[in-house]
């Protein structure tokens, strides 16, 4: 299979629709990739919520935003300061990188950067670009699953990157 080419089938601005072989499966097109921020202030952490339309309703997520969609050169931790600032309000001193991880690597070729943000500011009120809609939460850390239980029963998704502030619960 690895000597097969990987075909486009289809492609918008952002996504592609590829096929390699019998396999078929999306990617980003030209290489972007996410950047997902982990920002803990005084024990809380950061999260937001915003409708997704591929999910057909509201997802509670870590923070995060493309890496190169604005600015070609911009660096990931570039980014990530940017889009922590846009989405929260919340202005870090130093953006350390924790490594590179595929959430879907079965159906999506996307991969994001986690990063930690550290020395968080509140500068403004976050919420995102105007169409984005995004609502913030600034939660204890313990009180996590409990919040995230109880936007379950609200009917929200919930991204599976929010298992890095769930694992404790969860391993207990």
């Amino acid at each position: 299979m690895s000597e097969e080419q990987i075909e486009t089938v289809w492609a918008g601005k952002y996504i592609e629709a590829r096929r390699k072989g019998r396999w078929e499966f999306v990617g980003r097109a030209n290489n972007i990739h996410a950047a997902v921020i982990l920002a803990i202030d005084d024990g809380h952490v950061l999260l937001v919520e915003q409708h997704r339309v591929p999910l057909g309703g509201p997802c509670l997520e870590l923070p995060a935003g493309l890496v190169g969609d604005k600015d070609e050169g911009e660096t990931v931790e570039e980014s990530a300061a940017r889009e922590l600032e846009e989405e929260t309000g919340y202005r870090p001193e130093r953006i350390q990188v924790i490594g590179r991880f595929a959430s879907s690597p079965g159906m999506v070729s996307e991969t994001f950067t986690l990063v930690r943000a550290h020395g968080l500011t509140k500068v403004g009120e976050g919420g995102g670009e105007a169409n984005e809609g995004i609502t913030v939460h600034r939660v204890r850390l313990e009180d996590v699953p409990a919040f995230v239980a109880d936007k379950r029963v609200a009917g929200m998704f919930i991204d599976v990157k929010m298992l890095l502030v769930l694992a404790h619960s969860i391993l207990e």
